[in-house]
């Protein structure tokens, strides 16, 4: 029996593991040796790949694949990196879908600078590439095209070209890159995107970190959860989402959203409690500043109405996704199980399902379905959307 039976269940983050190489086959030659000198590449840990490989090989451990499909993680899961197993990986998780994101490129290599724009174009034209292959083994994989905002000529064209090989939504990062992702000059990306219904996005990896100042505190560094310092640890995961919450803030209250009302916006893996209090925030300094700002004046409605009409966000696991809903809009969340990330946790379904154990039966079926499908809009076929076969009998 697939782990999620019962209700259909769209996934809004899933991931590859890609191998370092993964690049290789979709990057413009001309940028190779660039590419193969940067420090994440130099600095890889060795003997990984090969043990990835030979556990994918062995007759052994494909055999007990489905019966730990939420047990193993990161590479050792089933379809990790290998196209030709990940449709069985998703038939053992019972989702109809889900959105697929990098591992290997999240943060483009730490691109996002002008002095580095040419290759920042390069590897985010390949990655996406990359991901278009990766997802064309199964309709049910929804592959995101990444497209760094540091130069704007280069963003129009690099959105243009993800669109007509496929992709199935835009993914930009959450923090400025030299503008505000509010410019008017991104209107022709927004553009594109609401006249081909799919949506923009936003993934933990890319957003302003923790000031490192705050990791001198006169104690032993505190290792994350792989052991490393990489990762988040508790004091570092409290800013994910300032960088969201700013640029989200910018894009309506300089209405790009006014401008484009059928524009969706998705927040991946950037946690979900800060909903509520930003939120009714955004409405105070619309409120406060109203009479001094013509921007705010034009607005058709209150910014948090945008965000109910506009914006979809998923919660981790560990958070409260009842008392979320309770205190922001049930059109709002949206499920994910970040596979095989280990920060997905073993067992996500029943964590949500008992902090929605007193919701309302339309705001859950809205959590795990519905909202999904607004959010994706023609980048979700029509015959995806709600399978027969996933229909609780």
């Amino acid at each position: 029996m697939p782990y999620a039976s019962g209700r259909i269940i769209h996934d809004a983050d899933s991931h590859l593991m890609e191998l370092p190489d993964c690049l290789d086959p979709f990057l413009d030659p001309k940028y190779r040796a660039a590419y193969n000198a940067l420090p994440k590449l130099a600095k890889r840990e060795e003997g990984y790949v090969e043990k990835a490989r030979a556990d994918h090989a062995d007759a052994a451990f494909r055999e007990t694949a489905d019966a730990n499909i939420m047990l193993r993680k990161n590479y050792e899961a089933m379809g990790a990196f290998l196209k030709s197993d990940r449709p069985r990986a998703l038939d053992q998780l019972g989702f109809a879908s889900q959105l697929v994101f990098t591992t290997w490129c999240l943060n483009n290599f730490g691109l996002e600078r002008a002095d580095q724009a040419e290759l920042a174009y390069a590897t985010a034209t390949a990655h996406n590439r990359m991901m278009q292959d990766f997802t064309s083994v199964d309709r049910r994989f929804l592959g995101t095209a990444y497209v760094p905002l540091i130069d704007i000529d280069h963003a129009i064209s690099t959105a243009r070209e993800a669109i007509a090989m496929g992709a199935k939504a835009l993914l930009i990062p959450s923090r400025p890159t030299g503008r505000s992702a509010s410019h008017i000059g991104h209107d022709p990306i927004w553009a594109m995107a609401q006249d081909a219904g799919l949506p923009i996005l936003f993934h933990v990896g890319d957003e302003k970190k923790l000031d490192p100042q705050y990791f001198e505190n006169g104690l032993p560094r505190v290792k994350d959860f792989h052991g490393g310092e990489e990762n988040f640890t508790s004091v570092s995961y409290m800013p994910i989402p300032h960088s969201v919450e700013l640029t989200l803030a910018a894009l309506i209250i300089d209405g790009v959203m006014d401008r484009f009302p059928d524009l969706k916006f998705g927040v991946i893996e950037l946690g979900a409690s800060w909903l509520p209090g930003w939120m009714r925030n955004l409405d105070g300094a619309a409120s406060a500043f109203a009479k001094n700002e013509d921007r705010l004046q034009k607005l058709s409605m209150k910014p948090s109405d945008f965000v109910k009409r506009q914006v979809r966000v998923t919660p981790y696991p560990h958070e409260d996704i009842g008392w979320i809903i309770a205190n922001t809009d049930e059109q709002i969340p949206l499920f994910s199980s970040d596979y095989p990330h280990v920060e997905g946790g073993r067992n996500p379904l029943k964590r949500f399902n008992d902090s929605l154990a007193n919701t309302n039966p339309r705001a859950v079926d809205r959590f795990y379905c519905d909202n999904f499908i607004d959010l994706m809009g023609e980048g979700l076929a029509a015959d995806l959307r709600r399978p027969n076969h996933l229909v609780a009998a």
